[in-house]
């Protein structure tokens, strides 16, 4: 029972933010615990602040504390487990305290300040207030005087069976007047449940045994070792497209569960959750939990909740899902793990591998990383003996890899051939419409056309608040800013520098729909894209009707490219790939070759073979070539050198430290007032690996008004390093520079911010 207790208040700066000590009320001893949801008064005018008890019993600062206004029930408080990971967040992502707790739980599991009912007493509310259903019991007796209704007659049988829930009896005709009015009378009593969820409950359960090849039992073999030791242990699953990888963890997840353990499988974005839930509650059933941002905030809290109260064995979700209160986990699973989607680009900036390896760690279980284009780190771990490399060389039934053309969209031109879809690529989809088979096509960039340009002057139509140009939404018929959301409707059609005409050029989903229905009348088109599946259960709903032959070809970005398994798909299209080959940061051609790689082993992997056609102005280029021939191998070994001659990871750690704010001279100074007092720490410690960059504008130099400056550290990314930028912060938030431009750190960088 703590009488004073250590907390760590919402909103509080990087430089304020410290444990603040607060007493404990008498009558609250009994509900406050490391861990507990609290309501404390804060600064001058103790205005009411949410906070997260991080210690108990804490020594006072002074002989005068505040007292907590509220504490949250004990079903808020924070498991042990998740406690830790708020301050190994902290730690390791430069985060605030309260950055850490509202990463490791949902918006719904929250709580807010609120009024009591006299309007003056601060108390806690939650965020969501209608995730709970009444539940009826049957505690008496039906009198017959005066005579009972039939329907309240009807109640008290089926109460007779067992709790029900109010949804339950008006399916079943018994309205809740009825049941008020039976409780009034004392034979029914009710009460507040959380509400019963259980997502994707029409999947039917599937009991046949798991069927492995040999290559497949050899691999399941080679990793169960590693899954019933209590130590922890790391592999990375390699294998090619269409080996059938998702056999092997469904597998290793069967034998985690007879072992008494759990299980966490990560996906690296929405798209790829639904046919992963499928194969995993087709098998499991109601021992699945779901988590990830596509659910509305009841859903993702019922399911959290589910999982908190020990009814889920399995979870599947998202990068989020990896803070999952999953106790006993067996098994971690990281599928496609070369996504950058796994790491965080707001505060707190993790990255999924790090929060999984740690909670391995803790329950000494067996993370599993899998691809069939591992990260350049990944790999060189196996190779090197701190990961257990595990090889699926052949596509499950034997079926061959996909042959490859690539078509010189240059040659296309000088042919007389405008359109972006090649001639080949018309022909083969055309041949692929008439055998009854379905066609896949990646383009990489959402909208209709990607950049207005002015006929006289040259100058491109930037967004006024980013220096990014606007694209064109036909759909809406207006020009959209994909980085702050900034429209201009109508879009201009004289240029604002001279005056002169503009001309709208390149090539987004949009158009490439509208170019498909042009070419193939005939063929149903299905678009997907982050506009096209905004809505909910939007993926789900597009890849069922995908799956039931609804649609003939699926144009869409990057969400099609991984994880989609559709057996009449037999050809597969590359559109626009060039912008990615030649963008800036060091992963550009990992990124492409990954793309690449991954969108044509969607094609063939039924009975019959598959087809793909690149289309590039660079058509020499190894990347490229080494993509269409899915020789990852060959690629690691150009990749691995290049890392090397140019010191990036993995031989170094790469942080980024980056600088935001209105007047770019102002952030431009701060940058390198920043630069000045690291340098001047790292002077102290002549022996600490590090090399500093910069500072230098941002890749894109100005976002939604706010001008952008990068400084790029190569380091040795431990905790001395980690301790040295630590002090660095504290100088310049001293210095009172946040007040010039805001600072953020990124450990997990690709080389911007």
């Amino acid at each position: 029972m703590p009488k004073t207790v250590g907390v760590a208040v919402s909103n509080a700066t990087f430089h304020f933010d410290k444990l603040y000590t607060y007493a404990v009320m008498p009558d609250q001893q009994e509900a406050v615990r490391l861990g507990s949801m609290v309501l404390v008064p804060f600064g001058r005018g103790s205005k009411a602040r949410m906070g997260v008890v991080l210690a108990c019993d804490e020594e006072p600062e002074h002989a005068k504390l505040k007292y907590l206004f509220d504490v949250a029930p004990a079903s808020a408080c924070l498991t042990p487990e998740l406690l830790r990971l708020v301050h190994f967040l902290k730690e390791r992502t430069f985060c605030t305290y309260y950055e850490a707790v509202k990463a490791v739980i949902p918006y719904g599991a929250q709580y807010k300040p609120a009024l009591a009912a006299d309007g003056v007493t601060p108390v806690l509310q939650k965020q969501l207030t209608r995730h709970t259903e009444n539940s009826y019991k049957l505690v008496g007796s039906l009198q017959q005087k005066p005579r009972p209704t039939a329907k309240q007659l009807a109640a008290v049988a089926l109460l007779s069976g067992g709790e029900r829930t109010q949804n339950e009896m008006e399916a079943h005709g018994i309205t809740k007047a009825v049941l008020d009015n039976l409780c009034a009378k004392g034979v029914v009593e009710c009460s507040k449940v959380n509400k019963s969820i259980d997502l994707y409950s029409s999947i039917p359960l599937k009991n046949e045994p798991i069927t492995l090849t040999a290559e497949q039992q050899a691999a399941y073999d080679a990793l169960l070792p590693g899954l019933e030791d209590t130590a922890p242990h790391s592999a990375l699953l390699y294998g090619v497209t269409g080996s059938g990888k998702t056999l092997v963890f469904l597998k290793l997840i069967e034998r985690c569960l007879a072992l008494g353990r759990r299980a966490l499988v990560l996906v690296p974005e929405i798209s790829l959750t639904p046919q992963m839930i499928l194969r995993l509650k087709s098998r499991f059933g109601r021992r699945v939990a779901v988590q990830h941002s596509a659910l509305n905030h009841t859903e993702r809290l019922l399911q959290w909740q589910m999982i908190q109260d020990g009814g889920a064995d399995i979870v599947v979700g998202t990068r989020s899902a990896v803070f999952a209160p999953l106790e006993n986990i067996g098994l971690v699973i990281i599928d496609e793990e070369q996504e950058h989607t796994y790491r965080s680009e707001s505060a707190p900036r993790y990255a999924a591998h790090e929060v999984a390896r740690q909670r391995a760690a803790e329950n000494g279980s067996l993370l599993l990383l899998a691809s069939a284009t591992p990260s350049t780190e990944s790999f060189y771990a196996a190779q090197n003996g701190r990961t257990q490399l595990v090889r699926l060389t052949q596509r499950y039934g034997g079926n061959p890899l996909p042959s490859v053309q690539i078509v010189d969209m240059r040659a296309e031109l000088a042919s007389g051939n405008p359109r972006e879809i090649s001639l080949a690529m018309e022909d083969a989809i055309r041949r692929n419409l008439d055998a009854g088979k379905q066609t896949i096509l990646l383009l990489n960039r959402r909208g209709y056309q990607t950049m207005a340009q002015c006929d006289d002057c040259r100058e491109v139509l930037k967004c006024p608040k980013c220096s990014v140009p606007m694209v064109y939404h036909k759909a809406g018929h207006k020009l959209l800013c994909h980085y702050c959301g900034t429209q201009l409707d109508p879009p201009p059609k004289t240029c604002p520098a001279c005056g002169g005409k503009l001309l709208y050029r390149g090539f987004g989903t949009q158009k490439a729909e509208e170019e498909l229905a042009q070419l193939f009348p005939e063929a149903k088109v299905l678009r997907m894209d982050q506009d096209s599946t905004a809505a909910k259960d939007a993926h789900e709903k597009l890849l069922a009707k995908f799956a039931r032959h609804e649609y003939d070809i699926m144009v869409g970005t990057q969400m099609v490219a991984k994880g989609l398994d559709f057996e009449d798909v037999t050809l597969v299209g590359v559109l626009g790939i060039d912008s990615l080959l030649f963008a800036q940061g060091f992963r550009a051609y990992e990124t492409v070759f990954s793309l690449i790689t991954q969108v044509v082993g969607r094609s063939g992997r039924a009975k019959d073979p598959g087809f793909a056609i690149i289309q590039t102005t660079d058509p020499d280029n190894p990347v490229l070539n080494l993509a269409a021939a899915q020789d990852y191998d060959a690629f690691f070994e150009q990749e691995i050198a290049y890392r090397k001659l140019g010191l990036y990871p993995p031989f170094c750690g790469l942080c980024v430290v980056g600088f935001s704010g209105p007047k770019e001279i102002e952030v431009a100074r701060a940058a390198a007032r920043f630069s000045a007092l690291l340098g001047r720490q790292a002077a102290q410690q002549p022996d600490l690996p590090l090399r500093v960059l910069g500072p230098t504008p941002g890749n894109i130099e100005k976002i939604n008004e706010n001008y952008r400056y990068k400084l790029t550290i190569k380091c040795r990314a431990d905790k001395r390093f980690r301790d040295l930028v630590r002090q660095t912060l504290g100088l310049y938030e001293q210095e009172k520079l946040p007040s010039k431009a805001t600072v953020v750190v990124d450990m997990h960088s690709d080389g911007d911010i």
